[in-house]
């Protein structure tokens, strides 16, 4: 059976990969930050696909916090923890890097990076107590490569070091079982930008002329638990629309 922690569960592409996953099977375990409210919304949806679930509120960048998420699962009775999905993330400011707020690209870096650092230890700490071969899927971007310059220069580095945080884990946990992959995405249609006409401003200078729906996202991580992945770890896959 499958127990799957998804940070920033509550809404766009977290919410929607909860939603593929269970109906791949998974029993859940929801963590968000701050939106109770849709956070039960889609455990309601899991719950009517027949899976279990539990929401948990959770700063990821909050050691205390992310060892409390990582124990819901056992703790509601769903079973040993055997998979991880870290997507929760924040834009921070939006512009030029000259004009940005630090403590904003501070929260930024902190979540984006020192936050999945902390989910995926406490997750592996979970796989080896339980004696659980498991996977770990990461939520980068297609910004980590092209440097997001005029917007999130600070957010694509904090995405550069995702990838590269996948490869490294990949390497350290192959041996005892578990394997660490990355989907980057482009730009998706979610509420995640400060200018909500950004992605139709993008469209136009995308390949295949349009951004990403979340489901398109939720495909690619359902992938990496899937069984016809056994053999992909340390893998970072693109779902960019070409760019």
């Amino acid at each position: 059976m499958s127990v799957t922690v998804v940070t920033g569960a509550g809404r766009g592409i977290g919410a929607a990969i909860a939603l593929r996953l269970a109906a791949e099977g998974h029993d859940l375990v929801l963590g968000y930050r701050s939106d109770a409210h849709a956070a039960d919304e889609v455990a309601t949806k899991v719950r009517a696909a027949g899976r279990r679930c539990v929401t948990v509120q959770a700063d990821t960048t909050v050691v205390d916090d992310v060892d409390r998420l990582l124990a819901a699962g056992p703790a509601a009775g769903l079973g040993p923890v055997t998979g991880l999905v870290n997507n929760a993330g924040v834009p921070g400011p939006y512009g030029l890097l000259a004009d940005a707020d630090p403590e904003g690209l501070r929260r930024s870096v902190d979540v984006n990076v020192t936050g999945y650092l902390l989910c995926a230890r406490a997750a592996v700490r979970a796989m080896a107590e339980s004696g659980t071969a498991g996977a770990i899927v990461n939520i980068s971007s297609g910004a980590a490569t092209l440097g997001s310059p005029g917007e999130y220069v600070h957010y694509a580095a904090a995405k550069a070091a995702v990838d590269a945080m996948t490869v490294g884990l990949a390497k350290e946990l192959g041996p005892v079982g578990i394997r660490v992959n990355c989907v980057a995405p482009g730009t998706v249609w979610t509420d995640f930008h400060p200018d909500p006409e950004r992605p139709a401003k993008r469209a136009p200078n995308i390949p295949l002329g349009r951004c990403a729906q979340p489901e398109e996202i939720a495909g690619a991580v359902a992938w990496f638990f899937s069984p016809d992945a056994s053999y992909a770890t340390g893998a970072v896959l693109r779902v960019a629309g070409g760019l």
